[in-house]
């Protein structure tokens, strides 16, 4: 049975309709904006207490999550993909607060990143390679950034003989391949039982025979767990919110101190230096337009308990420019027939 978004979100069901809406949001009954080409916009849609709440009944009905007193948050997957985000009072001052954050941009590959200018012909191609090769790759930005986005078209560059094993909060990734498996968190029941954090996911990932694990978005101690895993050889994606890929090496090093005071910094430092390969920094500029800002390359080396990185591009707000930093791992390269001397030009 398909969504129906006219029947579900009722009287806004032409924002949901609208292709060049990405995302709907509602503060109160009387103030609803949309997000529009990265700019938000306040509509004059005027609804009632008993509107907003029924468009959120009616959609949570295909998520199977639950909102109450007891549990004032939920986040959720619709079956168009969009997801679904709703904090009621107490929480929030007065009103539901709801946001519909529509998937225009599924399923793209590279070169429709390419295409569109969200990175160059040579960012494209590096990071293609560097995800056939089995690099471990970490995207980063702000939220609306479009890591999401970018992740799921990196993705789409590995290769179909592999099992990939996919771990969010939420249903979002899509990846277009023959054999993947997709995990989601679960929250507790009324008795809070049953919780299943990404902690959980991802150790149980690893006993699923998987050639690749890809986690949606690393936001507390499983940091941890994400680590050891790529550190054991396990090649794998995530993506975290930061600033820059300097910011992002500094909360990933952080993050795992979150699991338990046994760890420290001497041991994160050197497991992040040699777990993580490429940082991608996307970006949302104040005129809405998407682009990957930064690729940098994680050295191995570290140094006063923090792993070093270098620059490979970076935009300057016309062009990309090149830094002095070099691919890791030239042997994996070699290995998938797409050695750096043939190729990359430093």
């Amino acid at each position: 049975m398909e969504l129906d978004l006219n029947v579900t979100f009722g009287p806004i069901a032409p924002f949901m309709n609208d292709p060049f809406i990405e995302e709907v949001w509602i503060n109160s009954p009387e103030r609803v904006f949309i997000a529009r080409n990265g700019r938000s916009e306040l509509t004059n849609l005027l609804l009632t207490p008993d509107e907003v709440r029924n468009i959120v009944e009616r959609a949570l009905m295909w998520s199977g999550r639950r909102l109450d007193l007891s549990h004032p948050f939920v986040d959720a997957r619709l079956p168009d993909g969009s997801r679904l985000h709703v904090a009621i009072p107490e929480i929030t001052a007065a009103h539901w607060a709801v946001n519909i954050r529509k998937h225009l941009m599924k399923n793209l590959s590279v070169n429709d990143l390419v295409n569109r200018t969200v990175m160059s012909q040579e960012i494209g191609t590096a990071l293609t390679y560097s995800v056939k090769a089995g690099l471990n790759i970490l995207v980063c930005g702000g939220t609306q950034a479009g890591k999401t986005t970018v992740l799921n078209a990196l993705a789409g560059a590995i290769p179909r003989s592999e099992r990939v094993i996919t771990i969010e909060e939420v249903f979002e990734l899509t990846p277009q391949l023959p054999d993947v498996v997709q995990m989601q968190t679960r929250s507790a029941n009324l008795q809070g039982e049953g919780e299943i954090p990404l902690r959980r996911l991802i150790k149980e990932s690893l006993r699923m025979r998987p050639s690749r694990i890809i986690v949606g978005e690393v936001r507390e101690a499983e940091a941890l767990d994400l680590l050891i895993a790529l550190n054991s050889g396990l090649p794998g994606m995530g993506t975290l919110h930061a600033n820059s890929p300097r910011d992002a090496i500094i909360k990933l090093q952080t993050l795992p101190l979150l699991a338990g005071e046994n760890i420290s910094h001497k041991f994160i430092a050197p497991t992040v230096a040699s777990a993580i390969d490429l940082i991608v920094h996307a970006t949302l500029d104040s005129s809405g337009v998407r682009r990957v800002n930064e690729v940098a390359a994680v050295t191995g080396r570290y140094e006063n308990d923090r792993a070093e990185i270098e620059m490979l591009w970076k935009w300057d707000g016309a062009q990309y420019i090149r830094g002095v930093g070099a691919l890791p791992h030239p042997e994996k390269f070699a290995a998938i027939g797409e050695p750096l001397s043939s190729w990359w030009h430093s």
